[in-house]
């Protein structure tokens, strides 16, 4: 396993090519600007080509708090112009983690709101511990979501539920958040059981597991059309493959196969 230097993450690749992005900025793990900076180096990490998933999270009580409220005072004293430039640089980050073509998870126990959770909303899947605590408390602080807590978060939970939870900020634990679709998978142990699906995922063709992700995305945010037109595209591109090759060939053989990313 190799290990990345870092002072507020601890950001690692095994040799299976898993890249784990943890946040280490105690005591809550907020996003202050020194971890916004380098989330943005490790999305770099997490796009190397030996990597081939991609796992988010903190630790066991708390994923994390977003931006303390330290951080908003200070920002009182930015111009607009420096406040859109600052944030520009965790929008990057959450952007490269959402359209990336590799899988990413989160991995999410204890606390995981505001900031926290526009985080592991970039991500592919979410995968909570029952007891977690998701949601965002912005309001209480005269603030709204503004880096995919609005955008985002509508699309997995629809617009009533996230204005409702928006407005409340009310906070709902992991059971409750995979019913309303907010995390799509729930266990007692969350980065265990995000090491055990990569696991599965690694032994995925990554070419159609990275299209797959694209061909979705698209059709999220934007019309069937287009978003048909991305999907025929991806698998006329997939049909070319070694691996599409590979699959059909394991299949007649009746074997497992063995997929390699060409």
């Amino acid at each position: 396993m190799t290990g990345n230097e870092f002072d507020t993450l601890d950001v690692s690749v095994d040799d299976d090519g898993v890249a784990t992005v943890r946040l280490a900025n105690p005591p809550v793990n907020a996003i202050s600007q020194e971890v916004r900076h380098e989330l943005a180096d490790a999305v770099d990490v997490l796009r190397e080509d030996h990597v081939r998933v991609g796992i988010v999270t903190g630790d066991a009580d708390v994923f994390s708090v977003g931006a303390d409220v330290g951080l908003f005072e200070e920002a009182r004293e930015w111009t607009t112009a420096e406040f859109r430039s600052n944030s520009r640089v965790l929008g990057r980050a959450f952007d490269g983690i959402e359209t990336m073509e590799k899988p990413v998870m989160a991995a999410i126990s204890g606390t995981c709101v505001g900031g926290g959770l526009e985080l592991a909303l970039a991500c592919d899947v979410r995968i909570a511990s029952p007891d977690a605590k998701l949601g965002f408390p912005e309001h209480n602080i005269g603030l709204i979501p503004g880096l995919g807590g609005c955008s985002r978060f509508v699309h997995l939970v629809g617009p009533g539920r996230a204005k409702d939870m928006i407005f409340s900020g009310e906070l709902v634990d992991g059971d409750r958040a995979r019913e309303i679709g907010l995390v799509e998978r729930v266990a007692d142990a969350p980065e265990a059981a995000a090491r055990e699906y990569a696991s599965d995922l690694l032994g995925q063709p990554p070419q159609a597991l990275g299209l797959a992700k694209r061909a979705v995305n698209t059709a999220r945010d934007t019309d069937t059309q287009t978003a048909g037109l991305v999907e025929s595209l991806a698998q006329s591109t997939l049909l070319k493959t070694a691996d599409h090759a590979e699959g059909v060939s394991a299949f007649r053989d009746d074997r497992d196969p063995e997929f390699t990313g060409e």
